[in-house]
C-alpha cells in the first residue's frame, strides 16, 4: 500500500516538475529592455513590424503580479507570440526612474502610471497603438495563459476596433465548442 502511495505522488507531481522547468524568467525573454524613452520605442515598434506596445503596469508587492509573472508572462507559449506582435515594457508605478512619455515629455514612471494613466491597482496591461493611443486596458491578472494569448489575439488581429474584449472572448469559446 505504501509503495502504491509514494508511486501515485511521484506520478502526480511529474507534471508539476516538467511544466516547472520550462518557466523563464519573464524579465529576460518577455519584457523588452528600454531606456524609456516611449516616442523611440513607438519608432522602434513601427520599424520592426509590431502592431502595438504593451506596458505591464506593477508594484513590487503585488500579489497579482506576481501571480502573472511566475504563471503566465514566465511561459515560452506567451512570451514567443507577445515578442512576435508587441514592444513589451514593465512600468514600476511607484518608480522614480525617469522616463519620457509618449508626448516627448520627461517624466518618472510613478507620475507616467498615476497622472497619466490614473494606475492605481496593479497590474494593468495597456496596450497602445503605433501612434501612442491607448487601445485597450485590463486591470487586474487574467485567468490564466489562455485569457492573456486570447487578449493578444485581440489586439495583434486589430479585433479590439470591432468588438469589446468581453464579446471576442465569449465567440472565441462558442467557435471553440465542438
Amino acid at each position: 500500500m505504501r509503495r502504491c502511495l509514494a508511486i501515485l505522488l511521484v506520478l502526480a507531481s511529474f507534471p508539476l516538475a516538467a511544466q516547472a522547468g520550462v518557466a523563464r524568467d519573464p524579465y529576460k525573454y518577455f519584457f523588452n529592455e528600454t531606456w524609456g524613452d516611449m516616442p523611440e520605442e513607438l519608432a522602434n515598434a513601427r520599424a520592426a513590424g509590431k502592431k502595438a506596445i504593451m506596458l505591464f503596469f506593477e508594484m513590487d508587492e503585488c500579489p497579482y503580479c506576481h501571480y502573472m509573472k511566475t504563471t503566465v508572462l514566465n511561459q515560452p507559449e506567451v512570451q514567443e507570440y507577445f515578442r512576435k506582435h508587441f514592444l513589451l515594457f514593465a512600468i514600476d508605478i511607484e518608480g522614480d526612474v525617469e522616463m519620457v512619455n509618449f508626448r516627448g515629455e520627461t517624466t518618472t514612471q510613478k507620475d507616467f502610471a498615476f497622472r497619466e494613466f490614473r494606475v492605481r491597482a496593479t497590474p494593468v496591461i495597456a496596450f497602445f497603438d503605433l501612434d501612442g493611443k491607448l487601445i485597450y486596458r485590463h486591470i487586474g491578472k487574467t485567468r490564466g495563459v489562455g485569457e492573456f494569448m486570447l487578449m493578444g489575439e485581440y489586439i495583434a488581429t486589430g479585433k479590439y476596433r470591432e468588438m469589446p474584449f468581453v464579446r471576442f472572448k465569449r465567440l472565441k469559446k462558442k467557435a471553440a465548442r465542438p
